[in-house]
């Protein structure tokens, strides 16, 4: 199943959306091996949008932040957007929002 689909991409930047209602433990793992085939084409940074994610556990909330440890071995970058209030607030007790970049589009993301 792909749950990771492209939306737009240039020279440097991969836009993606993540096609899932529950990140959770049961997707965490296929979501990682599926962002790192996409960083394999040599992008300097993803851009993932979590519009559609409800809810999201701590599993996968582990995938998102290995997944950013190996992004940033290769000098590259993986920045989120569309986070729900939910979510948003999660990352913020549990001070992801200090780890992450994080934007509310992918217009509000600075040119690389």
């Amino acid at each position: 199943m792909n749950m990771i689909k492209i939306y737009k991409e240039d020279q440097n930047n991969l836009m993606v959306d993540l096609k899932l209602k529950e990140a959770n433990v049961t997707n965490a793992d296929e979501f990682k091996v599926e962002l790192m085939k996409l960083f394999d084409k040599a992008h300097k940074r993803i851009i993932l949008n979590l519009n559609q994610v409800e809810y999201v556990d701590s599993s996968f909330l582990g995938a998102l932040v290995s997944s950013l440890k190996h992004v940033i071995s290769y000098n590259c970058e993986l920045v989120l957007v569309g986070l729900c209030k939910d979510i948003t607030d999660l990352f913020a007790l549990i001070r992801l929002d200090k780890v992450f970049k994080i934007y509310n589009t992918f217009n509000d993301v600075p040119a690389y």
